[in-house]
């Protein structure tokens, strides 16, 4: 489905985005990228004496994903907002899904907008990041 402002609906779904699973060299360049090296998402010695079985993905990895499967479907240029939860750990071999879905028209700062409710899953069962977005409808 694409976006057409004119034409969007309360309950209107954005296309599913699902990702390769989550791999090392995914955190690897991921930690080179956003300048994010804490060792948690690295270094697996540095994880297991902190508790964790293995390293784990960077919350911000999935907030980047959400991103990118809103604004493969809203032009950039539309979002006028952008926030998210985390609420679990995405770790090594997770498969993560991205989704959303128009839950409100609005007046936001005297615009037409629509709110769109995000959620990031891994393996399309326990949510890891839920959120929403505003964008403009003019």
């Amino acid at each position: 489905m694409s976006f057409d402002p004119k034409n969007v609906n309360v309950g209107d779904a954005m296309p599913m985005l699902e990702l390769p699973p989550i791999s090392r060299t995914t955190l690897a360049l991921f930690a080179g990228a956003s300048g994010d090296h804490n060792p948690i998402h690295i270094d697996l010695d540095f994880a297991r004496k902190a508790g964790m079985k293995d390293v784990f993905a960077h919350g911000m990895l999935s907030m980047a994903y959400l991103a990118r499967a809103l604004t493969q479907w809203v032009p950039q240029s539309r979002v006028l907002n952008y926030g998210v939860r985390f609420a679990a750990i995405t770790q090594v071999a997770d498969r993560v899904q991205c989704s959303g879905k128009v839950v409100e028209k609005l007046d936001y700062r005297g615009r037409p907008c629509a709110r769109i409710e995000l959620t990031a899953s891994r393996n399309g069962e326990q949510v890891t990041l839920s959120g929403d977005a505003i964008v403009a409808l003019d």
